[in-house]
């Protein structure tokens, strides 16, 4: 489900948030659907349970996951982490259009290359 890569130098917590939504945006995990256990996580992951408690205390935090007292985390919805990915493109985007600009594209030669990107992807 979810694997790490211990060569990156980001903590293995941020890992694991990063994989949990991008499992989430995939729709490998559902909205409501329950996420595996603090203690099994860490298990199959071979690492520490508060690496896994960590990560599920940001998920929450971001409103990504919720918390039910005595049955565990369950994923909250794909719509508020599809609203949020969005916000944090504009500024990425605000810089290519800078860019582009300071190289002298026009603005139809842009869009025609992000509708062709868009497209094949």
């Amino acid at each position: 489900m979810i694997t790490l890569d211990y060569a990156d130098r980001r903590p293995i917590y941020e890992q694991v948030i990063e994989r949990m939504k991008d499992l989430i945006l995939l729709g490998v995990l559902a909205t409501d659907e329950q996420l595996p256990s603090v203690r099994e996580l860490a298990m199959d992951l071979s690492i520490n349970p508060n690496t896994v408690q960590r990560a599920y205390a940001e998920l929450e935090r971001q409103g990504v996951i919720y918390c039910v007292k005595g049955r565990g985390n369950f994923v909250a919805g794909i719509n508020a982490l599809k609203d949020k990915q969005k916000e944090e493109l504009k500024p990425q985007l605000l810089e290519l259009v800078k860019k582009a600009k300071k190289a002298d594209m026009t603005e139809n030669e842009f869009t025609e290359l992000v509708k062709q990107f868009y497209s094949q992807q």
